[in-house]
């Protein structure tokens, strides 16, 4: 039974990376040790590239390193959305008893990736290019396709979860569950040195 994964990159990464060590993830091994039976085809890979920022000059580069080492393995494909920036005004979290009440702020949200994650989901199953479509996520927000993939296209459709369990989604409802655990991640990292056509990829440091 073939199996497609698709992952909701910055989910994955504000659920379960952002903080630790395991940012260096190899989402192939990730993926075999999730799910040990399935014969996994495809890793969809939502995400979006960052720009680099005055605190952080060098996060955009860690994360094009990281892109480049996930195109050296066969299964992974890598779908990008973008990012919209922003000014908007917000309230103060502690306004002064006659000062101003809100302040304006430089607003970023990452925009596309739910969408071409349903969208692709959505298509491989009209397609059937897939038995079982496993979805790691936590956004409520993808659980019409889900919902659709699997009563409508017959698929078998898994979820799993990369946040803490106490903040797990109860609308993401598929065939299955899972909840991603540190143990999977501290097992599933990429070698620090790989190579590809332009030379060696070496895990940045401080990752």
């Amino acid at each position: 039974m073939a199996t497609t994964v698709y992952i909701d990159g910055f989910n994955l990464y504000y659920g379960a990376l952002r903080g630790t060590p395991y940012k260096w993830l190899d989402l192939e091994s990730l993926c075999r040790r999730l799910l040990p039976k399935d014969e996994i085809t495809r890793i969809r890979y939502f995400t979006a590239r960052i720009t680099a920022r005055p605190q952080d000059p060098q996060q955009a580069q860690r994360q094009e390193t990281y892109f480049r080492a996930l195109r050296t393995l066969p299964l992974v494909s890598i779908h990008y959305g973008h990012f919209l920036t922003r000014a908007v005004r917000m309230p103060l979290t502690e306004p002064g008893r006659y000062g101003q009440r809100t302040a304006e702020v430089l607003r970023t949200d990452e925009k596309g990736s739910d969408v071409n994650l349903a969208s692709h989901l959505l298509l491989d199953g009209f397609q059937g290019a897939c038995n079982t479509a496993v979805v790691v996520t936590n956004d409520s927000d993808l659980r019409v396709p889900i919902r659709i993939a699997e009563q409508e296209l017959g698929l078998t459709v898994g979820v799993i979860n990369p946040h803490l369990p106490e903040f797990r989604s109860r609308a993401l409802r598929g065939t299955f569950f899972k909840q991603l655990r540190t143990s999977a991640l501290a097992s599933s990292q990429l070698p620090e040195v790989l190579v590809d056509t332009h030379g060696e990829i070496r895990k940045p440091t401080g990752w």
